[in-house]
């Protein structure tokens, strides 16, 4: 009976968790294609020193070391959790000890000691929110559901961390009553807590008290792979392809825009002419089908950890802009409009796309206050750990208020008509071909 209903929950929950993850792939597909055809040896490097070496992780040592002891007991937990799989569908208890034998105890041993450094992580991360309030982490960004979504996700570690002690401190005891049933492993946090806090139970109570951890370890297991699709914990999944398909232009170059570059080579004989069109061009992005698939990746992998708002100078000087926000608010932009969606038809197409209107956009999420506070100096993009590039998505929606909707600040403007008339962003009063070389 155990068998049958760990299989029937199993496969509810893939199934579901199948269509959420599925949902988010469908969403990141609104956005346009780009180009991922180049250096695939460094992309790999990449992978492997970021994302899986977490490098960029240790700018900040004292957060990362903590982040460390979460992250290897993530890894190292996933032998058990296969093995808690192949016991749950056959009927087995610990179905790895008899293959592996003290090779088994050695793992089991290492994943208890770093679920217990996990654990004591996991407090310092809950204090670091909700005691010491770090700034990064009380922005008004993430009040409401973002701070309760870390919050879950810390307490469920802490579930799951309770769920293996428990199981392993009564598998403990239960090694001696029934060797022949529970083989013996050696358990360095469970051998000890094991006698203290199961010590006068008797053999059946141990069996109940076995088989509650591992149900309560696998329930919350479950529970997560249903969860991360909606949190910002997604990004234990999709960090590996975000750095992979990081682009590999040098940080902070703009790309051209094709439209204006055809213009210019058409008027400088460098190219065919360019046809006359009625159509307005549209430059920069206004919605998600403006934005690369990339960029909505981007805001699909960003955690909320807040180290590109916590070195913006703009937000430092007390602005509005927070890089932080803007990945959120493409986010559930991206988010708002798939379930609107709701994938009935195919929006592959520009005109589907420009079809496409519920009343609002990007801007409704993200103020122009904000976009034209960037500086445009890549302490964003620099700080992220999985190489999320805020910068682009906003230099793409200022391109569209200033190119296409022809808005502006009006302390920009004389900028602008310098650079115009004189090809230079000061108003020097001599041509650009006068005062350049000299």
């Amino acid at each position: 009976m155990s068998s049958i209903a760990f299989i029937i929950i199993a496969s509810v929950v893939f199934y579901f968790s199948f269509r959420a993850f599925f949902r988010v792939y469908q969403n990141i597909q609104l956005g346009k294609p780009f180009d991922s055809d180049l250096d695939k040896a460094g992309r790999w490097k990449d992978v492997l020193l970021i994302a899986f070496g977490q490098k960029k992780m240790f700018d900040r040592p004292l957060a990362a070391i903590f982040h460390l002891f979460i992250y290897l007991a993530f890894l190292l937990t996933q032998i058990e959790l296969i093995e808690i799989f192949i016991d749950g569908i056959f009927g087995s208890h610990r179905f790895f000890a008899a293959y592996l034998g003290g090779f088994y105890s050695l793992v089991v041993g290492l994943i208890e000691v770093l679920s217990l450094l996990a654990l004591f992580a996991t407090l310092i991360f809950l204090s670091r929110r909700n005691l010491l309030r770090l700034p990064r982490f009380t922005k008004a960004e993430l009040l409401g559901w973002p701070q309760q979504d870390a919050n879950l996700i810390l307490l469920g570690e802490i579930l799951l961390v309770f769920g293996i002690f428990t199981m392993n401190s009564a598998d403990h005891l239960l090694q001696s009553i029934s060797p022949e049933h529970y083989p013996s492993v050696f358990l360095p946090v469970s051998g000890i807590l094991g006698p203290i806090l199961f010590g006068s139970l008797d053999a059946s109570t141990l069996v109940f008290m076995e088989r509650f951890g591992w149900w309560q370890h696998v329930l919350v297991v479950f529970g997560f792979i249903l969860y991360l699709p909606y949190s910002k914990h997604l990004h234990i999944f999709l960090a590996f392809p975000n750095v992979y398909f990081r682009p590999q232009k040098p940080r902070g170059e703009m790309e051209n825009i094709p439209a204006i570059m055809d213009e210019v080579k058409s008027m400088f004989g460098l190219g065919p002419e360019t046809p006359v069109s009625d159509e307005l061009p549209v430059f920069g992005a206004s919605d998600i089908f403006d934005l690369s698939r990339k960029n909505l990746l981007d805001a699909y992998t960003c955690t909320e950890c807040g180290r590109c708002t916590s070195v913006c100078p703009a937000n430092l000087t007390g602005k509005k802009l927070s890089p932080r926000k803007i990945m959120m608010d493409v986010r559930d932009r991206a988010t708002e409009v798939g379930n609107t969606l709701k994938f009935k038809k195919n929006i592959s197409t520009s005109g589907e796309r420009s079809a496409y209107d519920d009343g609002k956009n990007l801007f409704s999420y993200i103020s122009k206050e904000e976009i034209r506070a960037c500086t445009t100096c890549n302490a964003c993009v620099e700080a992220c750990p999985v190489l999320i590039n805020p910068l682009d998505i906003i230099l793409q929606l200022r391109r569209y208020e200033v190119l296409t909707e022809s808005q502006t600040a009006e302390s920009w403007t004389p900028m602008f008509t310098s650079l115009e008339n004189q090809g230079c962003v000061w108003q020097v009063p001599q041509e650009r071909d006068a005062w350049i070389h000299s």
